[in-house]
C-alpha cells in the first residue's frame, strides 16, 4: 500500500508529545513492512534543514476559497525507505513556535492547519504519488479527511483514496469561528451538528470523526473511554455512531532508538540479564542533577509536559510528604504550567541533594532519567497511551502509575504474593492513592529486593515493538479501502 501520514509534528524533526513520536516512528516500521510510506509536515523555522539533509524541490499552487496559495515543497530521507515532506510557507510556518508563542496560540491555527492538510495532498496529485490510504492525526490535520471527501470526493486522482484519522488527545478539538470554512472553501451544508457545528463554531476534529473511513486511537482502553460522557470530551455520541470503524491500537516504540545495551546517550551500558550498568547510569545522574551520591537511595524520575490531566497536582499535593518520610530522590524533567516551575524551584531550595529538576526538554537527560531512576512517576488524569512509561520500563524503571487509558493497557500491577508484575498501579485520582502506591514501590525497592529486580527484568522485555502493531494498522487500512472501493 501507499501511505501518507499528514501531521503537525513528527520526530526527530519537531515534537511536543506523544503524536510527534508516533508519526516519526510508525511509518518506519510500515516500510519495512513492505509499504510505501510519505511523511508530510510543515517546515518549521526551529527545523534545522542542514542537520536532516533536507533540500527544496520546487513550488506548488495550492487550492483554498478564496483562491491560489502557493507553497515550497521540500523533502529529506526518514530512514528506513520513508520519505518526508514539508511544506514551505514563510508567513504560516516561519515562526518561533508550532501551536503558539509565549503560552498564547497563534490565532490563526485552524487555518495554518487546514492549508498543511490540503498542500499535502496537492503535492501528491502534483507529484503523480497517489496514496491508498491518508492517516491523519488529531485535530490540525482532521481537514485533510474533509478535503478528501469534499474537494476530492470525485473526478479527482484521490477519489479511490481512504481515509483514517488517529486521535492521540481528545482534549484538543481544533475549535474557531466559522469564517474558516470560507477559507477552506467547504461550503455552509457542512457546518451542521453532525459535521463542523459545535455551539456555534467549528471544531476541527468532530468533522475528522464525521468524514474518516475509520478513526483509531493510542491504546485499547482509552478506544472504549473516549465513547463515554467523560472520556468523549463532548463527542462521545459521535464516536459511538462510528463505533463499527473505530479501533483501539496500542503505541509502540521503536526498540533501535531506545536500547539499554546500545543507547549512546548513556555513560553506561546494560541489559536485563546484567544490571550492573544501571547503578553507574544512576550514579552519573545523581552527580549531573547536583544529587547525593547515594546509591542507597530510590530515585524517582519524572520526564513529562507539565500540563493539566498528567497529574501534576498529585505530585504537589504529596511529594513533599515522601521526600520527608521515604529514602528517596526526585528529579523532574519537563516545561509548561510556570506555576508547577515555581513549586519546584521551591522544592529543590527546601531539599537541596534529594530534588533536582530541568525546565525544558533535553533528550540525552531524558534518556539518562529513564536510565538512572528506580521508579518512574506517571499519575495521569488521562493518558490515552503514554509513550514515558514504554521507555522507562525498557530502561528498568518501574512505573508508578494511574489505571486510564495505554497505562491500563502497558503496566501490569505488582503481585506481592509471587513477585509479578512491571511496575504499580492505583485507581482513585488522589495525592493518598499515589503517595501509598509510591511507599509500596519503594518498601519493595528496599525489603523485597529479589521481586524488584525481576520486575526490571520484566519490564525491559522489548514487547512494545510497532512491528507487534503493524498488522493491526494495516486491517485498519484495508478496512478503510473496502469502505471506500466497495
Amino acid at each position: 500500500m501507499k501511505i501518507l501520514f499528514v501531521a503537525s509534528e513528527a520526530s526527530p524533526y519537531v515534537t511536543s508529545g506523544g503524536l510527534g513520536g508516533v508519526v516519526g516512528t510508525l511509518p518506519k516500521a510500515l516500510s519495512r513492512a513492505g509499504h510505501d510510506v510519505k511523511v508530510c509536515i510543515p517546515l518549521y523555522r526551529q527545523i534545522d534543514r542542514a542537520k536532516h539533509g533536507i533540500e527544496s524541490t520546487g513550488a506548488h499552487c495550492v487550492h483554498m476559497g478564496k483562491g491560489e496559495i502557493w507553497c515550497g515543497r521540500a523533502r529529506c530521507e526518514h530512514g528506513d525507505g520513508v520519505e518526508a515532506w514539508f511544506v514551505e510557507h514563510g508567513e504560516m510556518f516561519d515562526r518561533a513556535g508550532v501551536y503558539d508563542e509565549g503560552g498564547n496560540a497563534y490565532p490563526d491555527n485552524l487555518g495554518r492547519f487546514a492549508y498543511l492538510s490540503k498542500a499535502a495532498q496537492q503535492f501528491c496529485k502534483d507529484t503523480n504519488w497517489i496514496p491508498d490510504v491518508v492517516h491523519a492525526h488529531d485535530w490540525p490535520t482532521a481537514p485533510a479527511v474533509v478535503f478528501r471527501k469534499t474537494w476530492d470526493a470525485w473526478y479527482s486522482p484521490l477519489e479511490k483514496t481512504a481515509t483514517v484519522l488517529t486521535i492521540h488527545n481528545i482534549g484538543y478539538q481544533g475549535t474557531g469561528e466559522k469564517g474558516v470554512l470560507d477559507f477552506m472553501g467547504i461550503g455552509p451544508e457542512h457546518f451542521t451538528p453532525e459535521k463542523f457545528e459545535d455551539y456555534g463554531r467549528v471544531n476541527f476534529l468532530k468533522a475528522g470523526i464525521h468524514f474518516a473511513d475509520c478513526i483509531t486511537t493510542v491504546s485499547p482502553t482509552h478506544a472504549q473511554e473516549i465513547r463515554t460522557p467523560e472520556g468523549g470530551k463532548g463527542l462521545a455520541m459521535y464516536l459511538n455512531d462510528r463505533s463499527w470503524d473505530l479501533f483501539g491500537i496500542l503505541n509502540g516504540i521503536d526498540y533501535r532508538d531506545f536500547d539499554s545495551a546500545t543507547d549512546k546517550l548513556l555513560p553506561a551500558h546494560f541489559t536485563a540479564d546484567d544490571l550492573s550498568g544501571k547503578a553507574e547510569c544512576k550514579r552519573a545522574l545523581q552527580e549531573r542533577m547536583g544529587l547525593w551520591q547515594d546509591p542507597a537511595r530510590c530515585v524517582i524520575g519524572l520526564v513529562s509536559r507539565f500540563v493539566s490531566g498528567k497529574g501534576l497536582d498529585l505530585v504537589q499535593g504529596m511529594m513533599e510528604r515522601a521526600l520527608r518520610e521515604m529514602h528517596v530522590q526526585a528529579v523532574f524533567l519537563g516545561s509548561g504550567d510556570p506555576a508547577f516551575h515555581a513549586y519546584l524551584a521551591d522544592l529543590q531550595v527546601r531539599f537541596p541533594g534529594q530534588v533536582a529538576n530541568w525546565i525544558g526538554y533535553d533528550e540525552a537527560l531524558a534518556h539518562q532519567i529513564y536510565a538512572g531512576s528506580d521508579l518512574y512517576l506517571m499519575p495521569s488524569g488521562y493518558e490515552p497511551c503514554g509513550l514515558s512509561q514504554l521507555y522507562a520500563m525498557r530502561y528498568g524503571s518501574l512505573p508508578v502509575v494511574r489505571r486510564t487509558g495505554g497505562l491500563a493497557d502497558t503496566v501490569w500491577n505488582y503481585q506481592e504474593w509471587d513477585g509479578g508484575g512491571t511496575g504499580f498501579v492505583f485507581d482513585e485520582y488522589r495525592a493518598e492513592s499515589l503517595y501509598y502506591t509510591l511507599g509500596w514501590a519503594v518498601s519493595t525497592y528496599f525489603d523485597r529486593r529479589h521481586h524488584f529486580v525481576e520486575m526490571q527484568k520484566r519490564a525491559m522485555a522489548p514487547v512494545f515493538s510497532w512491528e507487534r502493531t503493524v498488522p493491526e494498522y494495516e486491517k485498519v487500512y484495508e478496512h478503510a479501502l473496502r469502505r471506500v472501493r466497495g
